[in-house]
């Protein structure tokens, strides 16, 4: 069997890979249910108080994070690819209707691999523009904050 090439991008990606004891589809489900998304999206004390989302390849989203203090950062957004129960690709380099943003931080990808167990391997991977983006999203908290979302994902994922 043939060894994959290396990342041409590894030195700005981050990868969060975990197997949920979810199937596929369920966790495709929740992560397209938009008015389930304060359910799991942010790391407690944070929550979304305002998502909307157009799944399909250009479709448009909007996820708002609310901290606890009543801050809020709105992540527009667009998806590139969406193919269900398996990948969502999306990135915020890119408004509604194609219009460039100020500042593309990365581009998104969550797979679901059906493990055929009712289990499934999660990979969330954030490509970054350029290493200090990588840098600095791994020093707010990468793995910490989307390790405790994919557990509050499965947690949900499952009541569906």
């Amino acid at each position: 069997m043939d060894t994959p090439a290396p990342s041409p991008v590894a030195d700005r990606e981050l990868v969060l890979t975990r197997v949920l004891d979810v199937p596929a589809d369920k966790l495709f489900k929740c992560w397209t249910t938009p008015e389930r998304m304060h359910e799991w999206f942010c790391p407690k004390p944070w929550t979304v108080s305002h998502a909307e989302m157009d799944i399909r390849p250009g479709g448009s989203s909007l996820i708002v994070m609310q901290g606890p203090n009543g801050e809020e950062v709105p992540n527009p957004g667009l998806f590139l690819e969406v193919v269900p129960n398996k990948r969502l690709v999306f990135t915020d380099a890119f408004a509604s209707n194609w219009v460039p943003a100020g500042k593309p931080f990365m581009v998104a990808t969550i797979e679901f691999d059906d493990l055929g167990d009712g289990t499934t391997r999660y990979t969330a991977t954030a490509r970054h523009w350029t290493v200090e983006d990588r840098q600095t999203h791994e020093q707010m908290g990468f793995h910490e904050g989307w390790g405790i979302v994919a557990d509050q994902l499965a947690e949900v994922a499952k009541t569906f």
